[in-house]
């Protein structure tokens, strides 16, 4: 049995902003009925100041899903568009001093309906979900939110990812597909896939390879996300880099830094070290 705080319990028994704004400014619909939990966020938005003025929630699913969509409301209630899109699942979870961990996908599903309702108000056209690979037939979950979610918050296990998106908790067929996943993101490829180096590399073809990786392997990663990496300086076994773009000030920069690290030994030589300036 789960154990809820008792904000989860008041915010479940008693929950706040239950409904939806007559002739909203932004609605945003995550979710699916037949998967387990939906929810829908309506917003009406101040066009002077751009903040949000009041938020309604309906959603389909258990106590969790209750809480964590009235907590949402109530957090984004008198900000603008974008500190309200600085929240994440964590605050929601925070907010609520904590879900069970079984439970964070909840969080995720809010934060989901919030950045859907805010792109909604743009004017921001989703791309055709038929274009997303499916990778969780059961939940219905895409390659695309696996790995926003994986990274925003840290996930390393498949029993992570499970809990924060359901994917891999039905008939357990796309456990392979989330482990290699993971290791993609976080660089876990066996040493046993590591190319072939040469003995002795002189400095110029070490740049050269750095260089290379840096191009090939983490700026596309980083692109997808909105972020991007500058290559600063190599001074012997040091390699000096600039996160640019969305990775500046990224709560995650340190594990950004970590993981380009892990890349650059296993593909140029096992003795560099990254720093961020």
């Amino acid at each position: 049995m789960w154990e809820y705080t008792k904000k989860v319990k008041e915010f479940f028994l008693h929950p706040k902003n239950v409904g939806e704004i007559e002739n909203p400014d932004a609605v945003g619909e995550v979710g699916s009925i037949t998967c387990g939990d939906a929810l829908k966020l309506t917003l009406k938005i101040d066009k002077e100041t751009g903040k949000i003025v009041d938020a309604k929630f309906q959603t389909f699913g258990c106590a969790s899903a209750i809480a964590s969509s009235s907590a949402l409301t109530e957090l984004v209630k008198g900000k603008t568009l974008e500190e309200a899109l600085t929240l994440s699942n964590k605050d929601i979870a925070d907010f609520l001093g904590g879900l069970p961990d079984e439970k964070m996908h909840c969080s995720v599903m809010g934060k989901e309906a919030l950045e859907a309702a805010i792109s909604s108000y743009r004017g921001v056209v989703p791309l055709p979900e038929s274009g997303e690979r499916v990778v969780c037939k059961c939940f219905d979950v895409t390659e695309e939110k696996l790995r926003k979610v994986i990274i925003e918050n840290h996930l390393t296990t498949v029993a992570d990812v499970t809990n924060y998106t359901k994917a891999g908790g039905g008939c357990g067929s796309c456990i392979p597909d989330i482990e290699a996943i993971l290791r993609e993101i976080w660089s876990l490829k066996p040493v046993a896939e590591r190319p072939q180096e040469p003995k002795k590399l002189t400095n110029i073809q070490k740049i050269a390879l750095i260089q290379d990786v840096l191009e090939k392997e983490i700026r596309p990663r980083l692109q997808a996300d909105g972020g991007d990496i500058e290559l600063l300086d190599v001074e012997g076994k040091k390699v000096i880099v600039a996160l640019r773009a969305m990775c500046v000030a990224c709560p995650m920069g340190g594990v950004t830094i970590k993981g380009i690290e892990e890349k650059l030994r296993e593909l140029v030589s096992e003795d560099l070290v990254v720093e961020e300036r």
